[in-house]
């Protein structure tokens, strides 16, 4: 529900009970006034046709007070979930599609998977470790839709991200690679110095986005003092997560919200967005701590497959084949 929509019923409620309290003053006064009306018959008869209308003013306005409770209580029984609502901050930043997306965020949690771990602990990573040639890509999408991100990597989901802030009007600027503190990109408005807000990204599609990845977002935002930040996951959130994002303000998009902006921006715009996620090698993933493409390894001893950074030793930073999204 748009807030102006919010605002409307809440005055409206607020009208009907002031109305019901004056309505209950009167009546009040007019069943007090032939206590005080004492002295001739005409004066009499007037404060007896006073008391009659009083009670009736009276049971008027408790009827308004009474609508005013069930309309407040009625209310809060079909108020909209939690992930509907918005900060009020995020009303003068915020483009109305970025806070309005045609597609709710959902409130189901996923169900949890185990842990990602990687195939190979550091430590014991083994000494013979041969390159392959690369894995056959998967043949891209001619339009958009759920299996984009299935089939692009994660620094090509953040650059589809900023393409989409960027188009909408923001001026962007990406983090690097390697720990990026809880923030990806940075969103910059011409009519203000510094940052006015924060994008935190996660190609996440086999686990959902937790309270965890939403906390140092907010510490982000509050050591920087941004009152906006975004949360952009081609998943979904949990439950508490997207609880802790309403209690603090912060914007939530998961990949089926993402994929209904996507559809509102014109067909150029939406082929540009499209070159974006399939530019380069955009099915092998990227290392985290170098920003280079990861290759296919193998051990030799059993065959196990899995994405290894090209810098190793140096880097021994790994990913699953099935996790590489």
């Amino acid at each position: 529900m748009q807030p102006s929509r919010q605002g409307s019923r809440r005055r409206a409620r607020d009208t009907v009970l002031e109305k019901g309290i004056l309505v209950t003053v009167f009546g009040i006064v007019f069943l007090i006034s032939p206590l005080i009306l004492k002295g001739s018959g005409t004066l009499v008869a007037v404060s007896s046709g006073m008391r009659t209308a009083g009670w009736w003013v009276l049971g008027l306005g408790l009827v308004l007070i009474g609508l005013h409770l069930f309309r407040l209580r009625l209310a809060r029984e079909v108020r909209p979930e939690p992930e509907a609502s918005v900060s009020r901050f995020q009303h003068s930043i915020l483009p109305d599609e970025l806070l309005y997306p045609p597609s709710r965020v959902r409130l189901e949690p996923m169900l949890r998977d185990a842990p990602e771990t990687d195939p190979f602990e550091p430590s014991t990573l083994p000494a013979e470790l041969e390159a392959q040639d690369a894995l056959a890509p998967p043949r891209p999408e001619q339009a958009w839709g759920p299996r984009v991100w299935a089939q692009i990597e994660w620094r090509r989901f953040e650059a589809v991200c900023e393409a989409l802030f960027a188009q909408v009007g923001f001026q962007t600027r990406a983090q690097p690679h390697g720990a990026d503190g809880g923030v990806d990109i940075w969103l910059h408005s011409r009519n203000a110095q510094g940052p006015v807000a924060v994008v935190q990204c996660k190609h996440w599609q086999r686990k959902p986005v937790g309270v965890k990845e939403l906390r140092e977002l907010l510490g982000v935002m509050a050591s920087h003092q941004l009152k906006r930040g975004t949360f952009a996951a081609s998943g979904r959130y949990s439950r508490e997560a997207l609880q802790f994002a309403h209690d603090n303000g912060i914007n939530v998009l998961d990949g089926a919200a993402l994929l209904a902006l996507i559809a509102r921006r014109k067909p150029d715009q939406q082929q540009a967005l499209l070159n974006v996620a399939y530019e380069g090698d955009y099915w092998r993933p990227t290392c985290a701590s170098c920003g280079t493409k990861m290759v296919e390894r193998h051990v030799s001893q059993s065959g196990s497959v899995f994405w290894g950074c090209t810098d190793y030793p140096r880097c021994r930073n790994t990913l699953s084949m099935a996790h590489a999204v």
